[in-house]
């Protein structure tokens, strides 16, 4: 008996059947790939938030009502000046960023490229002055990519009770009770709060730590 072969038809649709399984086969791999791509940049944004948050805890609730300079005109030390987009405060500095000692820790809101960016500078204190060092490392960035990044402080009011959020702490020769830093990337996406409490502010309970 002669063998029969395959006809046109049953060849097309073989062709069919096969290309669909391809391209399924190939979408699924797309798919599995998008996802991991996701997966790992929701890691890495995760990471950078927990380290940022995690310095900004630290540094904000080791501030220590030190002053590092005299205002000229009414002669009142500066022990915490803060603004939206800049805080200056004095800190214990931990071995492995320098020498140790206070330091006046001088956070910035800057300017960078497309967005904007938070930069740390360090100087020494010493007897209630900032000491100028030659040497000096420039500011360094702490966190870039951003399209906003904001400071805002809470202290007591003349009554004892706890005021409003302030764009702006005056009382210099204090320490508020709270700071909260809020950060959004470029693409728009809000950072959760970060809220710290100061131990040593004005008025702040004895053993009162990080809030979030």
């Amino acid at each position: 008996m002669k063998p029969r072969g395959f006809t046109l038809i049953e060849v097309l649709l073989a062709t069919v059947l096969l290309s669909a399984g391809l391209a399924l086969a190939f979408a699924t791999l797309s798919a599995a790939s998008q996802t991991a791509t996701r997966g790992e940049a929701m890691a890495t944004r995760g990471e950078r938030m927990r380290a940022v948050e995690g310095f900004l805890r630290k540094r904000l609730a080791a501030a220590r009502p030190l002053a590092y300079e005299t205002e000229q005109v009414n002669l009142v030390p500066q022990r915490f000046v803060g603004s939206a987009d800049r805080v200056r405060f004095v800190a214990d500095l931990p071995n492995y960023l320098g020498q140790g000692g206070p330091y006046l820790h001088d956070l910035q809101v800057e300017r960078h490229g497309e967005g904007v960016r938070m930069v740390l500078g360090l100087s020494m204190v010493l007897a209630g002055e900032t000491v100028e060092d030659s040497d000096a490392r420039p500011p360094e960035p702490l966190v870039e990519g951003l399209e906003f990044a904001r400071f805002r402080y809470r202290g007591l009011t003349p009554e004892r009770e706890l005021g409003e959020w302030q764009d702006e702490w005056v009382q210099a020769d204090q320490l508020p009770m709270l700071v909260e830093v809020t950060f959004a990337d470029v693409d728009g996406r809000e950072w959760p709060p970060l809220v710290v409490a100061l131990p040593q502010g004005a008025g702040a309970p004895p053993g009162m730590g990080g809030l979030r």
